[in-house]
């Protein structure tokens, strides 16, 4: 299934990440603790049963998020999931792609234009800085050229995960 890029608003998504992590963190506590307090007065007490407990916790929470995931409000999550997946793919394939994109493949200029889009967007949603290193700021250049060249726009508008088959992993 292709991923297309989309603009979310920083501030609003470090909102819901912040809002969403203390709950899921809060939730986990809670059903941790619940599950151990049921075990131990049920079996007597016991560190592996404090351990299950708290694994049944973990177990319900992530059941519980993952049944959220769909709801509206976790649009800019899923995405940001998604990116990341998407982008941690794509990173296996770097050397194979860099060599390609050199010997003039368009679907390997894609997906490096794709990696390198999505890698701002991320840093962009986290309000962080890329650590740019020389490298990086001329690997962003050289594909910007070669894009241009070919009269190419200057940037994509997703990725296909297809694309990557024609590929070996580096």
């Amino acid at each position: 299934m292709p991923f297309t890029f989309e603009h979310h608003d920083p501030n609003s998504y470090r909102r819901k990440a912040r809002l969403i992590s203390v709950a899921m963190a809060g939730q986990l506590i809670v059903f941790g603790l619940v599950f151990s307090q049921l075990l131990t007065a049920t079996f007597g007490s016991s560190l592996w049963l404090n351990a299950i407990g708290v694994l049944l916790g973990l177990i319900v929470t992530s059941l519980t998020f993952a049944v959220l995931r769909e709801r509206p409000w976790m649009t800019e999550m899923r995405y940001v999931w998604q990116l990341k997946h998407h982008l941690s793919r794509v990173s296996g394939y770097l050397a194979t792609l860099r060599r390609e994109m050199e010997q003039g493949n368009s679907v390997a200029l894609n997906l490096m234009a794709f990696y390198h889009q999505g890698m701002v967007q991320l840093a962009e949603l986290n309000g962080r800085t890329l650590d740019d290193d020389s490298e990086r700021i001329a690997e962003r250049q050289r594909i910007r050229l070669l894009r241009e060249e070919r009269g190419l726009p200057e940037r994509v508008e997703g990725f296909d995960p297809h694309d990557l088959a024609a590929f070996k992993r580096s």
